[in-house]
């Protein structure tokens, strides 16, 4: 049986006069890889945050599972690494989740193993490059031992060879038993990555079904002509 670890009801996000998310109702279970995609400015991001926790809800519900709160990690469009070296920015987040000295950095550098840049510990975080990068938050993600990991356009404006090296650790986090959920222009990627998904459109949960069944219908229709390409300006 599945277990909730997140769910939102009938959730809605406010930003001043702009409206978010509108009465969004979604639930996250356990080993869920969930694909969120729709155009810019659909509520994508919004969803993730609020999914974390991490904006407040005008109206609706957060509610986490009922026998632990799940440990939750999220992995930014484009991540943000202190003045610090790489190792030092994982232990940082280590610490914070007050992880014992000891194994901070055992854990850090199992971390930058797990994806390949182990040798690139002592580097400034900042001097990397951009898909260095997002391995590099990855790894201070998968440090933090979550049960959900979100993951906002991880692949976003990298080249093909870094792309292919973070959907291969995406799914090294689902093998691990990881829940993942994840924004995504890339409609290859949701096909791979995602059991699941959820297509937005100006705030609102249009679609929430099997990838197969995205992919080969039926779908309302402003999802089937996304789908397309054809989804009129507005």
């Amino acid at each position: 049986m599945s277990v909730d670890l997140i769910e939102l009801q009938s959730a809605t996000v406010r930003f001043g006069s702009k409206v978010a998310l509108t009465d969004v109702n979604l639930r996250v279970a356990r080993g869920d890889r969930i694909a969120l995609v729709g155009a810019n400015g659909a509520g994508k991001s919004t969803l993730l945050r609020a999914a974390h926790g991490l904006v407040p809800l005008a109206t609706g519900r957060r509610v986490v599972g009922s026998s632990h709160a799940p440990r939750i990690a999220m992995v930014f469009q484009r991540p943000f690494m202190l003045q610090l070296s790489l190792r030092a920015n994982i232990e940082l987040g280590l610490m914070l989740l007050g992880v014992p000295r000891a194994a901070r950095r055992e854990r850090a550098m199992h971390s930058l193993e797990r994806v390949g840049l182990a040798a690139e510990a002592l580097r400034n975080a900042r001097v990397l490059s951009a898909g260095q990068q997002q391995r590099a938050a990855l790894a201070r993600a998968w440090a933090l031992q979550p049960d959900v990991l979100l993951l906002d356009e991880p692949t976003a404006s990298l080249d093909p060879t870094a792309k292919r090296e973070v959907e291969t650790l995406i799914g090294e986090f689902v093998s691990q038993g990881i829940t993942v959920m994840m924004s995504s222009h890339n409609l290859g990627q949701v096909k791979r990555l995602a059991s699941r998904v959820v297509y937005l459109e100006h705030g609102r949960v249009l679609a929430d079904v099997p990838t197969e069944r995205f992919f080969n219908g039926p779908l309302p229709t402003e999802a089937d002509l996304f789908l397309k390409g054809e989804l009129p300006w507005t």
